[in-house]
């Protein structure tokens, strides 16, 4: 899928192709072009009229610092991580960002919600931008402002959950070791992309060419991106805080049960004792033929059982 964008007057609108607009037409025009997951014709289109290559996925997924950001014939390239939600949980993914004189192109396998809302926001006229190299500045705060708002959310929620396993006596510390664990997962990858985020903003400060009023937008959102590693590194602490205390209480819990067994065996220990003795077979046992022999055997396993009881509940280990 392709998506087309030109800049307007300081603006950002969407090219909405008519049936006798040619794809190449399209791509002379548009200031940014935003690829999902194109198909073989239309990589060889965008390939001929921008005079690229089209990088292949493997080349895109390269960690290497050399290989996310550097500069050829072709333009600027930045190959950025962003974060795609699935089934409850994030994943991050890598998209391609190509810069030339007059267009950005963007290579992504995904939807993801950091240019879902900045398209919304483009067709509502509140993108202002001048060059495509303003446009990159503006992606890159859009994502650090999406990374802020994930940071709160995990805060609220870590909230909740230290409540829950904090004060709900009645809480399903299993279920919250699950959910401790996803968050924490949750907050790594966000800590990874603020971190690859601040890659990518300190190479387009050393090698773009921008102007003041944009290099001093860069340095704001590197600002803003220490700012949210703090905070990551104070919910990374929170979390740890938050999984001892659950995995205290749950030995707490076995431990109760393991005391409740312990304590059960000393009870009914005596009486096993008793009944052992008076089950022996012997010929000669005075209270054999003692018509109150039986009551009295069942008296003392009682008696027996019970004392232990009652000293355990005196010393409160019950």
């Amino acid at each position: 899928m392709l998506r087309f964008f030109s800049i307007e007057q300081g603006v950002i609108k969407e090219l909405e192709p008519s049936s006798d607009t040619t794809l190449d037409a399209l791509i002379r025009n548009a200031h940014w072009i935003d690829t999902i997951n194109p198909t073989e014709d239309e990589r060889n289109t965008l390939a001929k009229n921008l005079n690229i290559t089209f990088p292949e996925s493997g080349d895109v997924q390269e960690i290497e610092a050399s290989s996310r950001c550097f500069i050829d014939n072709e333009g600027l390239h930045v190959h950025a991580l962003f974060m795609s939600p699935n089934e409850g949980r994030f994943n991050t993914v890598t998209v391609a960002c190509l810069l030339q004189d007059n267009c950005l192109l963007t290579i992504r396998d995904d939807e993801l919600a950091d240019f879902r809302l900045l398209r919304l926001r483009a067709r509502k006229g509140q993108v202002m931008c001048d060059t495509p190299k303003q446009l990159l500045v503006t992606l890159f705060d859009q994502k650090v402002e999406n990374h802020a708002d994930m940071i709160e959310d995990m805060h609220h929620q870590l909230e909740e959950l230290s409540a829950y396993v904090l004060e709900d006596g009645d809480s399903d510390l299993e279920e919250a070791v699950s959910r401790i664990a996803r968050l924490e997962d949750a907050n790594g990858k966000v800590r990874l992309c603020l971190m690859d985020t601040r890659r990518n903003i300190s190479f387009l400060i050393r090698r773009l060419g921008v102007q003041n009023e944009d290099r001093e937008s860069l340095r704001e959102i590197v600002l803003d991106i220490d700012t949210l590693m703090s905070h990551c590194t104070f919910l990374f602490d929170k979390m740890n805080f938050l999984m001892d205390s659950t995995q205290g209480f749950i030995n707490i819990e076995q431990n109760q049960i393991i005391k409740t067994f312990s304590i059960a065996s000393v009870v009914f220990l005596p009486p096993t004792v008793v009944a052992s003795v008076y089950g022996m077979n012997f010929n000669i046992m005075p209270e054999l033929q003692w018509e109150w022999g039986y009551p009295f055997a069942i008296g003392i396993m009682l008696l027996s059982g019970f004392a232990p009881y009652l000293f355990f509940k005196h010393k409160g280990w019950l």
